[in-house]
């Protein structure tokens, strides 16, 4: 009887996912209760065929060296993958896969939802009444900002961009975006959505919502020059990467009211946050929950099993990020 393929799991994920791993695989799960430390982390790759990795987990060369060359596979459960050295993966014949789509209309919910919270004060209203202060009625008290019939400027449209046009479109907005590549004139045209340059978006939106990848060509895309672009009333929403944003500029922003507000669910450096944001009240802050619905979870956590079979299995996963590694694993296989 052939042994069962040998992989690591490095933290639990739903049990839908877990249950077709086993079926298939030797399996060990973390159980350490949060990001597993460096060290642990390199200890149980080792011999491993299989890592299916969160995107707290950076997978190096060390690790990658840890794990040694029986390792075919990692399965990334995210869409994003920034956390793994994907082209040393590639140079050593390691597939990288990971989660997309899955969690489009889910991130854009929560988008639109930070969006919403941050226009109208629900915290600092929330926090108000918990306090005691409530009084009655003020024709004064926490005056918020309308987005209906607002300007959404979208930096990033693709799925989760796309979607936040299509939620705008209900509350009568105007939505203009920007991105590396224009959409086809057809997609605008169903949209109601005009290109602009990133300057040009800046000084026009009420709203600024990110949803571009984490690349060395975004990281800071949103810094002191852009934030000072914005205009004062304006608020800025961000749910895809926190490097993205540079946070002590941010801070500076909100301080110093160049805009009037921001929204972030991922942060620079987490799980650490800048602690002057702790303090200000003119700042949605949420824990990465960008994907967090029971649906949507299990719904990755099935991707990236099946992602990760398929690998071990000697066939092409159907979300490999580095599909140039089928070709270079054929020319190996010729040599050998």
């Amino acid at each position: 009887m052939q042994a069962k393929p040998q992989v690591f799991i490095t933290r639990r994920i739903p049990e839908e996912g877990i249950k077709m791993i086993i079926e298939y695989c030797e399996t060990e799960i973390s159980d350490f209760d949060g990001v597993l430390p460096r060290e642990m982390l390199l200890k149980k790759v080792k011999n491993k065929e299989g890592i299916l990795c969160l995107l707290t987990d950076t997978i190096d060369k060390e690790v990658m060296d840890a794990a040694g060359p029986r390792l075919k596979v990692i399965s990334n459960y995210a869409v994003g993958f920034n956390n793994i050295d994907v082209e040393e993966a590639t140079r050593r014949g390691i597939m990288v896969t990971n989660t997309p789509g899955v969690l489009t209309e889910t991130t854009a919910d929560l988008a639109w939802t930070l969006m919403m919270s941050i226009a109208r004060r629900i915290v600092e209203a929330d926090k108000f009444v918990r306090a005691g202060k409530f009084r009655g009625w003020e024709p004064l008290l926490l005056l918020g900002t309308d987005v209906y019939g607002a300007t959404l400027g979208i930096i990033g449209f693709g799925r989760i961009g796309q979607a936040m046009a299509r939620r705008a479109s209900g509350f009568n907005m105007k939505v203009i975006y920007y991105d590396s590549q224009r959409a086809p004139s057809q997609v605008e045209k169903e949209l109601g959505a005009s290109y602009r340059t990133l300057p040009e978006l800046l000084s026009e939106a009420d709203f600024v919502t990110i949803h571009v990848p984490l690349t060395p060509q975004t990281h800071h895309l949103i810094g002191e020059k852009e934030l000072k672009m914005m205009k004062k009333e304006a608020y800025l929403i961000n749910t895809a990467r926190g490097p993205i944003v540079d946070e002590k500029a941010l801070v500076r922003a909100l301080q110093e009211k160049w805009i009037r507000g921001a929204a972030l669910d991922v942060f620079e450096n987490e799980p650490e946050v800048e602690p002057e944001l702790l303090k200000l009240d003119n700042v949605v802050l949420a824990p990465h929950i960008g994907s967090a619905t029971y649906a949507t979870r299990t719904k990755m956590a099935i991707m990236a099993a099946e992602n990760l079979i398929k690998a071990l299995q000697g066939e092409i996963p159907p979300n490999l990020v580095n599909p140039e590694v089928l070709e270079k694993n054929k020319n190996s296989q010729k040599q050998g």
